[in-house]
């Protein structure tokens, strides 16, 4: 009897664990919070103001390329001659200088073969080792302006030169420092211009300061309920204006004084030669203006 009451109470224990252990294994997994932790500054009453500003300055980079297609017997004589077409160009840019006008060179070599016609009368290309006619070499120059005020005359310089073929110019912003900075410190005013007419119209006055982050992710701490991703809009950002000596950024540079120089008196190809027939075909090359956006987030107590 005892034997039976012993084998009956394991029996029951190991089938109650199993219902247990059972039922764990079926529970949901917990779904993450959709709501954020609240920061320290929310133990007090404030208020999180995100400022955004914008201004478009013109474009101070612009990049273009040129290349030079040269033919000859043998691959080194091609690429004796395409330096050789473009060393007045070379020497030419380099008086522009270096830290304004950056260059760039490169070459590449393809074999061109004899070629015979099919029985329908088509040529092709015996693209056989001993079957090589020629050689062609291109060079590649890559122009990179760093300074727009040069980027007509560095251009007109590379067109004079005859090249094959080149691309259109390209613009970009490259800001500084002390512009970033600047915009910077336009959004932080931007943001408590928001705050205090915010808190003006709900019949509160602003308090000090708690919080500045220039990245503005403190300001989109969602307390109530996480905000879906890429739901923050700056479309309402405030335009400023950037001021240089008195006037516009973006009000175009003086074109640079021609020089009076005269084809006929130097070699065809120089330095010299392309800048005189450079100054015959100006071109006009004006950089479009760039936006610039900031943002910057500053939490205020409330009195």
């Amino acid at each position: 009897m005892r034997t039976f009451l012993l084998l009956s109470v394991t029996a029951g224990l190991l089938a109650a664990t199993g219902t247990t252990a059972l039922a764990q294994s079926q529970t949901a997994p917990v779904a993450a919070s959709p709501y954020d932790k609240a920061p320290w500054w929310m133990k007090e009453s404030v208020i999180t103001q995100t400022g955004y500003v914008y201004t478009e300055v013109p474009a101070n980079r612009a990049s273009f390329s040129a290349t030079f297609l040269t033919v000859a017997d043998t691959a080194e004589k091609a690429q004796a001659q395409a330096i050789a077409q473009t060393r007045g160009l070379n020497q030419a840019l380099a008086k522009l200088g270096s830290d304004k006008v950056r260059i760039t060179t490169s070459f590449s070599m393809r074999a061109l073969y004899e070629q015979y016609r099919d029985k329908n009368g088509n040529k092709i290309e015996d693209q056989r080792g001993d079957k090589i006619d020629k050689y062609q070499v291109s060079l590649n120059l890559s122009v990179e302006v760093r300074d727009t005020a040069q980027l007509e005359k560095a251009y007109a310089l590379v067109l004079a030169a005859a090249p094959t073929s080149s691309t259109p110019i390209s613009f970009s912003l490259q800001a500084d420092n002390a512009t970033n900075t600047w915009l910077y410190t336009e959004a932080t005013k931007d943001a408590h211009t928001r705050a205090l007419q915010s808190a003006a119209a709900a019949g509160g006055k602003l308090g000090g300061i708690k919080v500045i982050d220039p990245t503005g992710r403190a300001c989109e701490t969602d307390i109530l309920a996480r905000a879906p991703e890429g739901s923050w809009d700056n479309t309402q950002a405030r335009e400023v204006e950037v001021m240089v000596t008195g006037t516009r950024a973006n009000a175009p540079a003086p074109p640079p004084a021609p020089m009076a120089m005269a084809m006929a008196d130097y070699a065809p190809g120089s330095a010299e030669y392309l800048e005189a027939k450079a100054l015959q075909n100006p071109f006009i090359q004006v950089p479009p203006l760039q936006r610039l956006d900031a943002k910057s987030c500053v939490v205020y107590g409330l009195n």
